[in-house]
């Protein structure tokens, strides 16, 4: 393995080395630093609404709530298979590997580590809301030491190893995240698919145990023992997310709940004679260590801990950091100067959900810093920042909608989002661009496909990152085709996609390839909703050619180049820019005819 661990092409599968915790580095075992760069695969062992496009549902358990009204619950138990056989194969994962990541996470849900007798008594509680029989039910299988003691019962062992496998073959890591835990870690049912807020840190059995958290201590436990000696596993993701814990939510003020259970987790963990790396997630969504530094956990052993980063839509601005908290670390700004104070290891595990240009700028810093990252998500429903594309399905309630979804998760009719792979590939080393597709004149040249690159390189809009947290507004207003600044949106006259919401100083390149020398002509394809005149300036190489004005109110029609005489367009490569100087069209097309002499 290379001194760093960096974005290449595929190798031959060789043996990867355990990794290890070096003060603020993660190394091998011949000390040599590894940074772990990948994707997740979230969706895949824990649906999520928005993923799935679900949102009036909500979290897996809704999901399966309303399944299990209209059917039985072994169609829905077998459907739930059928989905895990489907939406992450070994396809999936040599495609993440042939980009040149060295790492997948792999979010799970602790009721796949159950027997079909054990879910069955949690689909009880989904169907029924008898939260009090289901504890009950948990109580007696840990007492009688029933629970993850049947892996060949429980589908969720087979299906990490087959990720590992599939991982270690293709010389890439694997990170296991208990992403909804035993109870749930927090009060967002997407997060953590819980049947109540916050039971991992609350709920009490008949005993007065703190159930759930015995039950994620036996699970660590369990897979402690299972996986202890498999160096592929680079670390364990004890709790994914834990957030509102605080005196507002009946709990402490410095997160001792949260400190106790991690304490406990480690000591579990080391106990079966396992030394992987344990990877540690603060409140707040993964980032608040308040209370949860090395010095500050109550455990012993302090070894091989490596914390945690969630950055989404927020600034990547390498010196930005919490102003008031240095233990917040959801800022590249942050987790540095965390890192050099705790002298430990961080990670992001969790970063994506915004356009190309803030992914590459986001990853570009983190590599500057020596920081690794985990790419959200692989695949989604519609999705645009996504490596892969799953294209609509319908409802998941109908049978029909179901059949659909099966189909089209499978790899291979999945869509790959070739920008975004750009943006975390390509982009990362250099900032030059490439054609987004084949463009020739003669011939027509699709508004949308302005060519692969950064803002300021291949196209500019002024608003081409979410910096502004959750609800601001998404870069791509018309939130098709790509994922950059550039406003796309379905083409309203017919199929394809149009560049809308334009405003002034926008522009696009395009790499064409001009075959003879010739005069042509230009015709731009367009429409005017607006009450004010458009106009767009064409240039080639630099050199202006002249201006398309689009007439106020103007539905779709073509509009030719307003310039003296035929263009006299010289062969071979060359970089056309549109930029619109007075806004308000909605561009579809510009297409070049060579003019008889």
């Amino acid at each position: 393995m290379a001194a760093l661990a960096l974005l290449g092409g595929a190798a031959a599968a060789q043996p990867l080395p355990f990794l290890h915790a070096q003060g603020p580095q993660v190394v091998d075992a011949a000390g040599r630093a590894v940074r772990l760069r990948g994707v997740n695969v979230g969706g895949w062992l824990l649906q999520e609404s928005y993923i799935l496009k679900t949102d009036s549902l909500g979290s897996q358990g809704r999901i399966k709530r309303a399944l299990l009204r209209t059917l039985p619950e072994a169609a829905v138990e077998q459907f739930y298979a059928d989905y895990r056989a489907s939406y992450v194969t070994q396809a999936d994962i040599n495609f993440v590997a042939d980009q040149g990541f060295n790492c997948v996470r792999v979010p799970f849900h602790y009721d796949l580590l159950l027997t079909p007798a054990q879910r069955h008594a949690r689909n009880q509680a989904l169907a029924t809301g008898n939260l009090a029989a289901y504890v009950g039910a948990l109580a007696g299988y840990y007492d009688r030491n029933e629970l993850f003691t049947q892996p060949a019962q429980a589908p969720g062992f087979a299906l990490l190893d087959d990720v590992i496998r599939w991982c270690a073959a293709r010389n890439m890591y694997v990170v296991l995240d208990l992403h909804a835990a035993p109870g749930g870690q927090g009060t967002d049912p997407n997060i953590n698919d819980n049947l109540a807020p916050l039971d991992l840190w609350k709920r009490r059995d008949a005993k007065g145990r703190l159930l759930y958290q015995d039950i994620a201590v036996r699970l660590w436990e369990t897979l402690a023992r299972r996986y202890k000696n498999t160096p592929a596993v680079a670390m364990y993701d004890l709790i994914n997310e834990p957030h509102n814990l605080n005196v507002a939510h009946g709990l402490s003020p410095n997160h001792a709940e949260l400190n106790a259970l991690y304490s406990r987790l480690i000591t579990a963990v080391r106990a079966q004679g396992d030394h992987h790396l344990l990877l540690l997630e603060g409140d707040g969504y993964g980032n608040n260590y308040a209370g949860l530094t090395p010095a500050a956990l109550t455990t012993k052993d302090k070894t091989n801990l490596v914390y945690n980063a969630h950055h989404y839509w927020d600034t990547n601005d390498p010196r930005a950091a919490d102003a008031t908290n240095p233990d917040q670390i959801s800022r590249i700004g942050g987790m540095v100067k965390f890192r050099a104070a705790q002298h430990v290891p961080v990670w992001v595990g969790e970063i994506g959900e915004n356009s190309n240009e803030w992914l590459a700028a986001a990853y570009r810093a983190l590599d500057a810093a020596g920081i690794g990252w985990c790419h959200w998500t692989l695949k989604r429903v519609n999705g645009r920042t996504s490596l892969l594309d799953v294209k609509p399905y319908g409802s998941i309630l109908d049978a029909t909608g179901r059949a659909t979804l099966l189909r089209n998760c499978l790899f291979a009719n999945c869509q790959v989002n070739r920008d975004v792979v750009d943006a975390l590939t390509r982009q990362l080393r250099t900032n030059d661009t490439q054609p987004f597709a084949s463009l020739t004149v003669p011939g027509r040249v699709g508004a949308p496909d302005y060519d692969l690159g950064r803002n300021g390189q291949a196209y500019f809009d002024a608003y081409a990152e979410k910096t502004g947290g959750l609800q601001a507004p998404a870069p791509n207003a018309g939130g098709a085709y790509r994922n950059d600044g550039v406003d796309l949106s379905a083409d309203p006259a017919g199929p394809g996609f149009v560049v809308s919401h334009t405003e002034a100083g926008d522009w696009l390149n395009y790499t064409v390839r001009i075959g003879r020398e010739a005069p042509f002509a230009a015709v731009l394809r367009a429409a005017n909703p607006t009450a004010q005149p458009a106009r767009l300036a064409l240039s080639l190489d630099g050199t202006r050619l002249g201006t398309f004005d689009v007439p106020a109110n103007a539905a779709a029609a073509d509009w030719p180049l307003a310039a003296q005489g035929p263009l006299p367009l010289p062969p071979g490569t060359h970089t056309l820019r549109l930029t619109v100087e007075t806004p308000g069209a909605v561009l579809s097309s510009m297409t070049f005819k060579a003019v008889p002499k």
